[in-house]
């Protein structure tokens, strides 16, 4: 099966790539050679291929400049490449990939440099510049799925081993993979390197058909679940995920477009899975109890943060509640005629349902004035203000990182 000939499929989103096994009409190295080739030469991409495409040179480097011959700094990864062809006759495909490369067949680009490395770098970053911006996601939901992928959690929620390979090896590898370099031509003469990048259409058509129906079944999954466990984070959470899932399936759907072949039914935009995530938010009240608070100021700061987000403020028998203490003691600083006052604040989130504390939360702050009463009254000044800065913030990443449990 195919799942065990490719050890690692695209997720970086940011520039998808498609997959190809068969054999160059010119190259004598296998498939498993050439997929080494490629993914040792992208493994080298700045910033994991984010240029975009008019960042790759479109000009041959100075002649001068130090050639790297095979391009590898072991011999183990020098074995695992395609063979250059140094033959003083330029082949075909250097000036047109078409013709060596049938465009009903494949995709693929030509790359040079006055190194190897760099020659291949641009063929794959070139190859990926066909598909240009349509297989472009937020790098933030890449970076969710990946997560969720190597924890376990992604596969966790499919229904068979199949799909499970499936779904781990699609997030294997943060850099193009799948395309091959299947050509390395050297140019002796002008001391430039030529690379080929290949992939095999028929061959991508059933990779992301295959991705595409592991990552639906994945959101079908999340969603089936009754009324009682949508409405709390963890159904929160599994709509959260969803959306991640829907924008990765999304964009695999953009890249079968790009080659024209059909998309498979039922790709859904993530934002929809969002927009319920942040309905659920709003059926869940959150008690908010503070111990030791000044005129309220504390539990309306908080209050204020959870509102904004979507949440309801609750009683003290909601399944979520806030815990707060608060401490607050004179400091003598000695030779200073202030009076200064120490606050000390905990605010844990917890999930009464397990007697889990979900988010803890601390603060504390000394604050000076010529009254003791005054400096109190700072220093819960400053508690509120601290509150109002950042606790959104801190609850709203939680929430986003938040991944379901099986």
């Amino acid at each position: 099966m195919f799942k065990t000939k490719f050890t690692g499929l695209l997720l970086c989103l940011t520039f998808l790539a498609l997959c190809a096994c068969g054999s160059s009409p010119n190259s004598g190295a296998s498939a498993s050679e050439a997929q080494a080739s490629a993914n040792s030469a992208l493994g080298r991409l700045d910033g994991q291929l984010g240029g975009r495409p008019d960042d790759v040179p479109s000009a041959p480097p100075s002649p001068q400049q130090p050639s790297s011959g095979q391009g590898g700094s072991s011999s183990s990864r020098q074995k695992q490449q395609t063979p250059v062809n140094n033959s003083r006759n330029k082949p075909a495909w250097v000036d047109s990939v078409d013709s060596a490369y049938n465009r009903s067949q494949y995709v693929a680009a030509v790359g040079y440099a006055a190194n190897r490395d760099m020659a291949e770098k641009n063929a794959l970053a070139n190859l990926t510049a066909i598909f240009g911006q349509s297989i472009k996601a937020d790098q933030t939901i890449v970076n969710t799925y990946q997560e969720a992928v190597k924890k376990g959690v992604a596969s966790s929620w499919t229904d068979n081993i199949a799909m499970k390979n499936t779904i781990n090896t699609s997030a294997s590898m943060d850099a193009l993979v799948g395309a091959e370099i299947r050509e390395v031509w050297h140019d002796a003469g002008n001391n430039v390197f030529y690379a080929a990048a290949v992939m095999e259409k028929a061959r991508t058509i059933q990779l992301y058909n295959e991705m595409i129906r592991a990552n639906q079944n994945v959101i079908a999954n999340l969603l089936s679940m009754r009324d009682a466990e949508k409405n709390s984070l963890e159904g929160f959470s599994r709509y959260q995920f969803a959306a991640a899932v829907a924008d990765v399936n999304v964009s695999y759907g953009n890249v079968l477009q790009v080659i024209g072949a059909p998309v498979p039914a039922g790709l859904v935009n993530g934002d929809n899975y969002r927009f319920e995530a942040k309905n659920i938010t709003k059926t869940i009240p959150v008690g908010i109890v503070v111990k030791n608070d000044k005129s309220g100021r504390i539990q309306g700061a908080f209050a204020k943060a959870f509102s904004e987000i979507g949440f309801r403020s609750g009683g003290n028998n909601s399944r979520y509640i806030l815990n707060v203490d608060i401490t607050v003691s004179p400091v003598d600083l000695p030779n200073n005629q202030n009076k200064f006052a120490r606050i000390e604040l905990g605010a844990n989130l917890t999930d009464t349902s397990v007697n889990s504390v979900l988010m803890p939360y601390n603060f504390n702050s000394r604050e000076g004035h010529i009254t003791a009463s005054e400096a109190e009254n700072r220093a819960y000044m400053a508690a509120e203000r601290k509150i109002n800065e950042e606790y959104k913030i801190l609850l709203s990443n939680y929430l986003n990182q938040l991944l379901p449990k099986k």
